[in-house]
């Protein structure tokens, strides 16, 4: 996929309302720090289309990115940042809902894992609440040039174990770094935005 145009074009808030778009939407989830910016930079191959940043916890909106001007990134508020406040993680809690429940162009869910670690239980909590909402996310182990090839397998069973997942559940090993797991990915939403 060749992106000609990219461009940060909605910021949703707590209290913002959400936008009405006609293209495919495909979300991204994970926890602070998972690499999230950076494999939407690596994805559309812009340094800085997303912000990353040492500090996690940094992504307190939904971000809707327009790509080629037919189908939207959108990027959700990190999860697990300890130094957020309970009110705070709540309302950010509330705005993802908000978002998976209302979208009708919402076409696939990547939740990000780090392939380094076991999933948290903030992650475990957030894949069976993307279940309970009756999607199907594709899970996207990042960080995979961080890690031995010989414990790419290992790394994999773990997080299909951890999050005890369905067996027809994607696990895609992803490299910001090295590109691997990019043509997977893009193939995936090429095809899930030609199904009605």
């Amino acid at each position: 996929m060749v992106i000609k145009k990219a461009e940060l074009e909605t910021v949703c808030g707590v209290t913002s309302r959400l936008p009405e778009n006609e293209g495919a939407e495909f979300a991204f989830v994970g926890k602070s720090n998972v690499g999230k910016s950076s494999l939407i930079n690596a994805l559309v191959g812009r340094k800085a289309l997303a912000r990353t940043s040492s500090q996690p916890g940094k992504t307190q909106t939904i971000n809707f990115y327009h790509l080629n001007d037919s189908f939207y990134f959108v990027d959700l508020p990190g999860y697990g940042y300890a130094k957020v406040s309970l009110e705070l993680k709540a309302k950010w809690g509330k705005m993802i809902e908000k978002y998976l429940r209302t979208s009708g162009q919402l076409k696939l869910i990547f939740l990000l894992i780090d392939i380094r670690h076991d999933p948290s239980e903030n992650d475990k909590n957030m894949y069976d609440w993307i279940v309970a909402n009756g999607f199907k996310p594709v899970i996207i182990a990042t960080k995979l040039d961080k890690i031995k090839r010989s414990q790419k397998d290992k790394q994999v069973k773990a997080i299909r174990q951890g999050l005890n997942i369905q067996d027809d559940t994607r696990i895609i090993p992803f490299s910001s770094e090295t590109k691997q797991g990019y043509e997977e990915v893009w193939a995936l939403m090429e095809e899930m935005q030609h199904k009605e």
